[in-house]
């Protein structure tokens, strides 16, 4: 059987060759790198084993277009990432990434435009991105508070010095209800993780 519902089979063999299944071939890195651009999903197996081996097929992948120059991670990141290792908020990053990158990827026409429109002048794209990725480590942080609850009322307090939180501006209301319900979602499947 080529393919299990939707999902292309690559059988990867010892010697390092990727087979598609699903095109009887031979394919490279390349051909999967384009199969994910192309939004079809795959899994790798071990030829022999069976063994599901995608998380690292898709860690070579990124690591060939890094060699490449073609850099889309930060070496701040790669070391917080590796930081991560170990630590006791390791089963927390996987989502926390993942609903990170689904956020973008959700706005990403949205940004897209911005920076089409900004005519080599990228700054407010980036206040975009930056103001994105405060909101993302707002929601995480609020997230991680339901499992610190000890936490002094001086470490909750907010960097302005207010014992409030600063109330949104009227037009960020909408932004403000999606996030919320982003982190209702966040904090359902954090309950179902904590009761496994």
């Amino acid at each position: 059987m080529a393919q299990t519902g939707d999902v292309i089979i690559i059988k990867k063999y010892a010697n390092r060759r990727l087979y598609d299944t699903s095109a009887s071939r031979y394919v490279t890195l390349e051909h999967l790198r384009d199969l994910v651009r192309a939004g079809k999903d795959f899994q790798v197996v071990d030829a022999k084993s069976g063994d599901d081996l995608t998380r690292s097929v898709l860690g070579q992948i990124i690591f060939e277009q890094e060699s490449k120059g073609e850099n889309l991670l930060p070496v701040e990141f790669l070391r917080q990432v590796i930081g991560f290792y170990g630590d006791s908020m390791q089963s927390f990053v996987p989502e926390y990434l993942r609903l990170t990158m689904e956020t973008l990827s959700r706005q990403q026409d949205a940004i897209k435009d911005k920076l089409s429109g900004t005519s080599g002048n990228n700054a407010p794209a980036l206040t975009l991105l930056e103001e994105q990725a405060r909101r993302n480590m707002a929601m995480f942080e609020q997230a991680m508070s339901m499992f610190t609850p000890f936490t002094t009322r001086s470490s909750a307090t907010p960097a302005n010095g207010s014992a409030e939180p600063a109330q949104p501006a009227s037009g960020d209301k909408d932004e403000v209800k999606a996030l919320r319900q982003e982190l209702d979602a966040m904090r359902a499947k954090l309950d179902r993780l904590a009761g496994e």
